[in-house]
């Protein structure tokens, strides 16, 4: 049998592989695609709010205009306690910015979740870093943290307010995730872990390791940031006739839990659809399918409402370079 050209094509396939990564990299850093990114993203998340406006303006004749503002103030307080936790994150890996300029790497670039993959958000927020001078390495390791301690956040809530307004839902399945979570933040598990994983994608390593006390800061971001959430729930609801303490621990760990499995569903983007599902059968049984409806239709527009105002207000008010 004649020899295989083995060894000559693997280095072929390598240098191809460099080449495209070295083509993708320097697209995604220049400035043309970095404004087409955010025109394209802002453009779907406007029709995703254009789509379903017929359901919601018949919805917000019984909650009214008022109750929505409040519900959208809820949602802007909850967005920012959500941009703490990757800001905290970011500066425990070695790169402290402030404020205004985390609030536009992380609003601006988490537009890219109405776009086709889950990759988009990482991508962007990796680009908008290297204007404050953050290694993209350390930005997408605090990206990917960010979700982790969402997702934690979420299951946590839930599981401290679901068991006491519905204890037969058939989704605990989900609440499985909460213990690996917890393990998996743990500075003694996660530090190997990010290593390992910075040098299998050849990668330099962390300059410092994330301490215990920042993971624990980041994770009280993350409940607050979700109380907020629920609050603007609570808050529809009230307009509906329910107003009660049963309804305010349903709707914080109601639409968590919603939010959470929507995030695990990876194929769905923004969790669309299955966050709605989840919701309508959580608030259904006490608001009736009808109100559980109206509410989960204004809670989609307002949380894709309160992304593109936090991009624009982020985007608009350009800190200066550090």
């Amino acid at each position: 049998m004649p020899d295989q050209p083995v060894a000559a094509s693997a280095p072929a396939r390598s240098t191809g592989r460099r080449d495209w990564a070295s083509i993708v990299r320097r697209a995604l850093s220049s400035r043309t695609v970095r404004w087409g990114f955010v025109a394209v993203a802002v453009g779907l998340g406007a029709w995703a709010v254009a789509r379903e406006w017929s359901g919601v303006r018949a919805a917000l004749g019984d909650i009214g205009p008022l109750a929505a503002i409040t519900a959208f103030i809820c949602v802007l307080l909850a967005m920012g306690a959500a941009m703490q936790i990757w800001r905290v994150l970011l500066a425990a890996l070695g790169s402290a910015l402030p404020v205004r300029a985390a609030a536009r790497v992380v609003f601006v670039g988490q537009l890219g979740k109405y776009l086709p993959g889950s990759v988009w958000p990482v991508l962007a927020q990796m680009e908008l870093g290297t204007a404050h001078r953050v290694p993209r390495t350390r930005s997408a390791t605090a990206s990917v943290l960010t979700m982790l301690v969402s997702l934690l956040g979420g299951l946590l809530t839930a599981l401290v307010t679901l068991p006491f307004v519905a204890g037969d839902t058939p989704y605990r399945w989900a609440f499985l995730a909460a213990p690996l979570l917890v393990a998996t933040l743990h500075p003694r598990v996660l530090n190997p872990i990010l290593a390992t994983l910075l040098k299998l994608a050849k990668r330099p390593p962390l300059e410092q390791p994330l301490a215990g006390r920042a993971i624990a800061v980041a994770v009280g971001w993350s409940l607050v940031s979700w109380v907020l959430y629920g609050v603007q729930i609570w808050l529809l609801a009230a307009r509906l006739g329910v107003a009660d303490g049963h309804v305010a621990l349903l709707a914080v760990g109601g639409f968590a839990f919603a939010w959470c499995v929507g995030f695990i569903v990876v194929f769905a983007p923004a969790g669309a659809g299955v966050r709605e599902v989840l919701l309508i059968a959580l608030l259904g049984p006490v608001l009736g399918t009808g109100g559980a409806t109206a509410i989960a239709l204004v809670s989609r527009v307002l949380m894709t409402a309160g992304d593109l105002v936090t991009a624009a207000v982020a985007a608009w008010h350009r800190p200066a370079v550090e």
